[in-house]
């Protein structure tokens, strides 16, 4: 579990890290494209684990 949390941030660090002087305009904008995507994605990924957490604790409520 461990190596998968640092394998995650090691993405996260090689893309921060990645040299973006060399890119064109439509490099750059299909980079942004592409990262709003994945946003997306994980803004959809949190809603629905919300979804299930909030349906797990009203059942255990009762």
């Amino acid at each position: 579990m461990e190596d998968e949390v640092l394998t995650k941030q090691s993405i996260i660090d090689e893309l921060k890290r990645e040299y973006l002087d060399e890119l064109s305009i439509s490099e750059l904008q299909e980079r942004i494209l592409s990262l709003k995507d994945e946003i997306g994605r994980a803004e959809k990924k949190i809603e629905v684990k919300k979804l299930s957490k909030n349906n797990a604790e009203s059942i255990f409520k009762k």
